[in-house]
Protein backbone atom coordinates (compact mmCIF):
# COMPACT_ATOMS: atom_id res chain seq x y z
CA UNK A 1 0.00 0.00 0.00
CA UNK A 2 1.13 3.65 -0.99
CA UNK A 3 1.57 6.65 0.84
CA UNK A 4 -0.26 10.40 0.96
CA UNK A 5 -0.83 11.39 -3.07
CA UNK A 6 0.31 8.28 -4.54
CA UNK A 7 -1.09 5.29 -6.15
CA UNK A 8 -0.47 1.58 -6.95
CA UNK A 9 1.67 2.35 -9.49
CA UNK A 10 4.59 3.65 -7.21
CA UNK A 11 4.98 -0.12 -6.05
CA UNK A 12 4.27 -1.72 -9.53
CA UNK A 13 8.21 -2.29 -10.22
CA UNK A 14 8.77 -3.95 -6.61
CA UNK A 15 5.89 -5.91 -7.12
CA UNK A 16 6.73 -7.32 -10.39
CA UNK A 17 9.75 -8.91 -8.18
CA UNK A 18 7.77 -10.03 -5.64
CA UNK A 19 5.28 -11.64 -7.63
CA UNK A 20 7.98 -14.71 -8.34
CA UNK A 21 7.76 -16.00 -5.07
CA UNK A 22 4.24 -14.38 -4.21
CA UNK A 23 0.91 -13.63 -5.31
CA UNK A 24 0.78 -9.63 -5.12
CA UNK A 25 -1.65 -7.40 -4.63
CA UNK A 26 -1.14 -3.50 -5.54
CA UNK A 27 -3.66 -1.44 -3.81
CA UNK A 28 -5.13 1.64 -4.34
CA UNK A 29 -5.74 2.85 -0.92
CA UNK A 30 -9.63 5.42 -0.73
CA UNK A 31 -9.52 8.83 -2.16
CA UNK A 32 -6.55 8.01 -4.01
CA UNK A 33 -5.97 6.21 -7.57
CA UNK A 34 -8.79 4.09 -9.23
CA UNK A 35 -10.28 3.43 -5.64
CA UNK A 36 -13.94 5.25 -4.75
CA UNK A 37 -13.46 9.07 -2.98
CA UNK A 38 -15.33 9.26 0.21
CA UNK A 39 -15.61 12.46 2.61
CA UNK A 40 -14.15 10.59 5.46
CA UNK A 41 -10.48 8.89 5.97
CA UNK A 42 -8.86 7.71 8.68
CA UNK A 43 -6.93 4.56 9.41
CA UNK A 44 -9.78 2.13 10.94
CA UNK A 45 -11.57 3.21 7.91
CA UNK A 46 -8.83 2.04 5.36
CA UNK A 47 -8.59 -0.67 7.59
CA UNK A 48 -11.83 -1.88 7.18
CA UNK A 49 -11.24 -1.30 3.03
CA UNK A 50 -8.76 -3.57 3.34
CA UNK A 51 -10.51 -6.24 4.79
CA UNK A 52 -13.28 -5.95 2.55
CA UNK A 53 -11.20 -5.69 -0.36
CA UNK A 54 -9.51 -9.70 1.55
CA UNK A 55 -13.05 -11.05 1.58
CA UNK A 56 -13.85 -10.09 -1.45
CA UNK A 57 -10.92 -11.74 -3.22
CA UNK A 58 -10.71 -14.68 -0.73
CA UNK A 59 -8.00 -14.06 1.10
CA UNK A 60 -7.47 -15.30 4.28
CA UNK A 61 -4.42 -14.58 5.19
CA UNK A 62 -1.50 -12.50 4.03
CA UNK A 63 1.76 -10.91 4.15
CA UNK A 64 0.74 -7.06 4.94
CA UNK A 65 3.22 -4.22 3.52
CA UNK A 66 2.37 -0.46 3.48
CA UNK A 67 4.95 2.60 2.97
CA UNK A 68 4.35 5.92 4.72
CA UNK A 69 0.19 6.54 5.21
CA UNK A 70 -0.18 2.94 3.60
CA UNK A 71 2.33 1.82 6.28
CA UNK A 72 0.20 3.49 9.10
CA UNK A 73 -2.71 1.45 7.59
CA UNK A 74 -1.05 -2.21 7.95
CA UNK A 75 -0.37 -1.64 11.35
CA UNK A 76 -4.00 -0.20 11.97
CA UNK A 77 -4.86 -3.82 10.35
CA UNK A 78 -2.58 -5.80 11.95
CA UNK A 79 -4.29 -4.13 15.42
CA UNK A 80 -7.51 -4.74 14.55
CA UNK A 81 -7.70 -7.98 12.56
CA UNK A 82 -4.34 -9.92 13.84
CA UNK A 83 -5.35 -13.48 12.85
CA UNK A 84 -5.74 -12.29 8.86
CA UNK A 85 -2.01 -10.70 9.24
CA UNK A 86 1.09 -13.55 8.95
CA UNK A 87 3.47 -11.09 8.82
CA UNK A 88 3.86 -7.40 9.09
CA UNK A 89 6.25 -5.02 7.15
CA UNK A 90 6.03 -1.29 7.40
CA UNK A 91 8.42 0.79 5.48
CA UNK A 92 9.74 4.48 6.79
CA UNK A 93 6.79 5.42 8.79
CA UNK A 94 5.94 5.00 12.54
CA UNK A 95 3.21 4.34 14.92
CA UNK A 96 3.52 8.20 16.07
CA UNK A 97 1.55 11.95 15.59
CA UNK A 98 3.54 13.72 12.93
CA UNK A 99 3.65 17.26 12.53
CA UNK A 100 2.02 19.17 9.78
CA UNK A 101 4.60 19.11 6.25
CA UNK A 102 2.35 19.41 3.46
CA UNK A 103 1.32 22.80 3.65
CA UNK A 104 2.59 24.08 0.75
CA UNK A 105 1.94 21.00 -1.04
CA UNK A 106 -2.01 21.88 -0.30
CA UNK A 107 -1.58 25.52 -1.56
CA UNK A 108 0.26 24.70 -4.64
CA UNK A 109 -3.08 21.55 -5.61
CA UNK A 110 -5.51 24.21 -4.66
CA UNK A 111 -3.94 27.25 -6.67
CA UNK A 112 -3.40 24.77 -9.92
CA UNK A 113 -6.24 25.57 -12.35
CA UNK A 114 -5.98 22.23 -13.72
CA UNK A 115 -9.43 23.42 -15.82
CA UNK A 116 -7.67 24.77 -17.86
CA UNK A 117 -7.92 23.09 -21.24
CA UNK A 118 -5.31 25.06 -23.19
CA UNK A 119 -2.47 24.01 -20.50
CA UNK A 120 -0.30 21.40 -21.02
CA UNK A 121 1.80 19.16 -18.14
CA UNK A 122 4.40 21.04 -18.88
CA UNK A 123 2.47 23.99 -17.95
CA UNK A 124 0.86 22.85 -14.93
CA UNK A 125 4.47 21.77 -13.91
CA UNK A 126 5.64 25.33 -14.00
CA UNK A 127 2.78 26.87 -12.76
CA UNK A 128 4.07 24.62 -9.12
CA UNK A 129 7.48 24.96 -8.97
CA UNK A 130 7.76 28.25 -6.92
CA UNK A 131 5.82 26.54 -3.84
CA UNK A 132 7.07 22.72 -4.89
CA UNK A 133 10.58 23.79 -6.03
CA UNK A 134 11.52 19.66 -6.07
CA UNK A 135 10.94 18.19 -9.41
CA UNK A 136 10.63 14.75 -8.50
CA UNK A 137 7.89 15.94 -5.68
CA UNK A 138 6.30 17.78 -8.47
CA UNK A 139 6.63 14.45 -10.71
CA UNK A 140 5.16 11.85 -8.26
CA UNK A 141 2.20 14.38 -8.15
CA UNK A 142 0.80 15.17 -11.97
CA UNK A 143 1.33 11.10 -12.12
CA UNK A 144 -2.10 11.39 -10.51
CA UNK A 145 -3.41 14.03 -12.84
CA UNK A 146 -5.82 12.85 -15.88
CA UNK A 147 -6.92 14.62 -18.50
CA UNK A 148 -10.73 14.45 -18.86
CA UNK A 149 -12.90 14.07 -21.59
CA UNK A 150 -14.14 17.19 -22.33
CA UNK A 151 -10.52 19.13 -21.26
CA UNK A 152 -8.59 20.04 -18.70
CA UNK A 153 -7.69 17.41 -15.70
CA UNK A 154 -9.01 16.49 -12.64
CA UNK A 155 -6.95 14.67 -9.76
CA UNK A 156 -7.27 10.80 -9.22
CA UNK A 157 -7.03 11.64 -5.12
CA UNK A 158 -9.69 13.59 -3.09
CA UNK A 159 -7.92 16.46 -2.43
CA UNK A 160 -10.90 18.31 -0.61
CA UNK A 161 -11.57 14.78 1.46
CA UNK A 162 -7.64 14.40 1.93
CA UNK A 163 -7.19 18.26 3.49
CA UNK A 164 -9.95 18.13 5.46
CA UNK A 165 -8.87 15.23 7.30
CA UNK A 166 -5.40 15.95 7.09
CA UNK A 167 -5.22 15.82 11.04
CA UNK A 168 -6.37 12.26 11.01
CA UNK A 169 -3.67 11.30 8.55
CA UNK A 170 -0.76 12.91 10.62
CA UNK A 171 -2.60 11.04 13.78
CA UNK A 172 -0.81 8.03 16.24
CA UNK A 173 -1.44 4.89 16.37
CA UNK A 174 -3.17 4.15 19.29
CA UNK A 175 -4.51 1.03 20.71
CA UNK A 176 -5.12 -0.87 24.02
CA UNK A 177 -4.11 -4.22 22.07
CA UNK A 178 -0.63 -5.10 20.14
CA UNK A 179 0.37 -7.48 16.90
CA UNK A 180 2.15 -10.24 18.23
CA UNK A 181 3.09 -11.37 14.54
CA UNK A 182 6.65 -11.13 13.04
CA UNK A 183 7.00 -7.71 12.38
CA UNK A 184 9.44 -5.38 9.79
CA UNK A 185 10.29 -1.93 9.99
CA UNK A 186 12.52 -0.40 7.71
CA UNK A 187 13.73 3.25 7.23
CA UNK A 188 15.46 5.54 5.54
CA UNK A 189 19.23 6.15 6.85
CA UNK A 190 18.80 9.40 5.52
CA UNK A 191 14.87 9.70 6.52
CA UNK A 192 13.58 11.39 9.41
CA UNK A 193 10.40 9.40 9.80
CA UNK A 194 11.66 6.55 11.82
CA UNK A 195 12.99 8.39 14.97
CA UNK A 196 14.76 6.56 18.33
CA UNK A 197 12.19 7.87 20.48
CA UNK A 198 9.25 6.34 18.20
CA UNK A 199 10.86 2.45 19.38
CA UNK A 200 9.27 2.83 22.66
CA UNK A 201 5.80 3.24 21.29
CA UNK A 202 6.70 0.16 18.52
CA UNK A 203 7.99 -2.25 21.27
CA UNK A 204 4.76 -1.78 22.85
CA UNK A 205 2.25 -2.36 19.59
CA UNK A 206 4.48 -4.60 18.24
CA UNK A 207 6.34 -6.73 20.38
CA UNK A 208 7.99 -9.48 18.06
CA UNK A 209 9.49 -6.25 15.85
CA UNK A 210 12.90 -5.71 14.11
CA UNK A 211 14.36 -2.64 12.37
CA UNK A 212 16.51 -2.45 9.30
CA UNK A 213 17.93 0.46 8.35
CA UNK A 214 19.05 0.99 4.53
CA UNK A 215 21.64 3.08 4.56
CA UNK A 216 21.63 6.36 1.74
CA UNK A 217 17.87 5.89 1.56
CA UNK A 218 15.24 8.71 2.25
CA UNK A 219 11.64 8.49 2.99
CA UNK A 220 11.03 6.97 -0.57
CA UNK A 221 13.31 3.80 0.45
CA UNK A 222 11.34 1.73 -2.42
CA UNK A 223 12.38 4.54 -5.68
CA UNK A 224 15.79 5.06 -4.10
CA UNK A 225 17.43 1.87 -2.81
CA UNK A 226 14.86 -0.89 -4.30
CA UNK A 227 16.92 -3.84 -4.35
CA UNK A 228 17.73 -3.15 -0.44
CA UNK A 229 14.01 -2.96 -0.11
CA UNK A 230 13.28 -6.38 -1.98
CA UNK A 231 15.94 -8.20 -0.36
CA UNK A 232 15.32 -7.29 3.13
CA UNK A 233 11.32 -7.61 2.31
CA UNK A 234 12.22 -11.41 1.21
CA UNK A 235 14.38 -12.44 3.57
CA UNK A 236 12.24 -11.48 6.41
CA UNK A 237 9.43 -13.23 4.58
CA UNK A 238 11.34 -16.28 4.21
Amino acid sequence: MHGLFGMLDNWHNLARKFASHYHVFLLDLRNHGQSPHADAINYPLMADDLWEFMKEQNIPQAYILGHSMGGKVAMEFALRFPEKCLKLVVVDIAPVQYKPGHNDIFKALFALDITNAEKSRKDLDEDMTPLIPEFGVRQFLLKSLERKEEGGYAWKFNLKAIHNHYEEILAELKDDRSYGGPTLFIRGGNSPYVQESALPQIEALFPNYQLETIEGAGHWVHAEKPVELIDEVEQFLS
